[in-house]
C-alpha cells in the first residue's frame, strides 16, 4: 500500500518506520520542504515530499501536525482518501480553540469539516511516539497493547485496524467519528498503556461535561476488535 505521511516529528516518523518494515511504500513531507527532509529520507528509506505530493501519493495518508495547521492540509488531494488523523489539542502550542474548550467539537470533527470528502478515521494519536515504536507485539502475545480508532467510514476503519494490528497493537474501534473525544488528550484511555479489556472500560469511563456519557457509546464491532 502507498502511505502518505504529512507530518515529519515523532509520531510520522513512528508510523513510517513501522509501515515501511512491513513493505508499505511511504512519501513523507513536513511543511518545510522536502529538501528539509533529506537525512531522513535517507535514514528511513522513505520518499519525501510536499504535503500536498503526500496527499496525492498515498491509498492512506496520515496526518500528524500541530493541530493548529489543519487548515492547511490540501483538501482536493485528500477527496476521497482514507485519512488517519493523529492530532491532538494543546492550547498552549495550538491557541485556544472556543469550540473544542466548551466541548462541543472534537479535533476530527473539525478536520472532518475542513476535508469533507476525505474518509477520515481517528487513529495514531492515544499513544506516545516512542511506545509506538516500541512496544508492538505479535498478535496474540501477552499483555499485547491496544489503541482506539473511530470514524463513520467502515471500510476506512477497517484499514486502519488493519494497520494498527500489523504495527503490533490490537485495535479497538471506539465507535463514530463523534465518538472520537473518548480517547483526546487528558481522557482516560490517552497515552495510557491498556489491554483491549482496559481500553473497553477506558472509553465507557470517559466524561463529557462533567458527565460519564456511556448512553451513545457501544463495543467495537468484532471485525476491529
Amino acid at each position: 500500500m502507498q502511505i502518505g505521511i504529512i507530518g515529519a516529528g515523532y509520531v510520522g516518523q513512528a508510523v513510517a518506520r513501522h509501515a515501511i518494515a512491513r513493505g508499505h511504500e511511504v512519501l513523507v513531507a513536513n511543511s518545510r520542504g522536502p529538501r528539509s527532509l533529506f537525512s531522513l529520507g535517507v535514514d528511513l528509506g522513505c520518499r519525501t515530499g510536499t504535503a500536498l505530493e503526500a496527499a496525492e501519493f498515498g491509498e492512506v495518508v496520515v496526518v500528524a501536525i500541530p493541530l493548529h495547521a489543519y487548515r492547511a492540509l490540501p483538501e482536493a488531494a485528500l477527496a476521497g482518501k482514507i485519512v488517519l488523523d493523529a492530532m491532538n489539542y494543546y492550547p498552549e502550542r495550538d491557541g485556544p480553540i472556543a469550540a473544542l474548550d466548551a466541548r462541543q467539537a472534537t479535533t476530527s470533527g473539525l478536520l472532518a469539516e475542513h476535508l469533507p470528502a476525505a474518509r477520515i478515521v481517528k487513529a495514531f494519536n492515544a499513544i506516545r511516539a516512542r511506545d509506538l515504536e516500541t512496544e508492538g507485539r505479535p498478535a496474540g502475545a501477552p499483555g499485547r497493547r491496544a489503541l482506539p480508532l473511530a470514524g463513520d467510514d467502515s471500510p476506512a476503519k477497517a484499514v486502519a485496524a488493519d494497520l494498527i494490528d500489523q504495527f503490533g497493537f490490537d485495535p479497538v474501534d471506539a465507535g463514530t467519528l463523534a465518538e472520537s473525544w473518548r480517547f483526546e488528550r487528558g481522557k482516560p484511555a490517552y497515552c495510557v498503556p491498556l489491554g483491549r479489556d482496559g481500553l473497553d472500560r477506558a472509553l465507557a469511563a470517559a466524561e463529557r461535561n462533567g458527565e460519564v456519557a456511556h448512553g451513545s457509546w457501544r463495543r467495537a464491532a468484532p471485525a476491529l476488535g
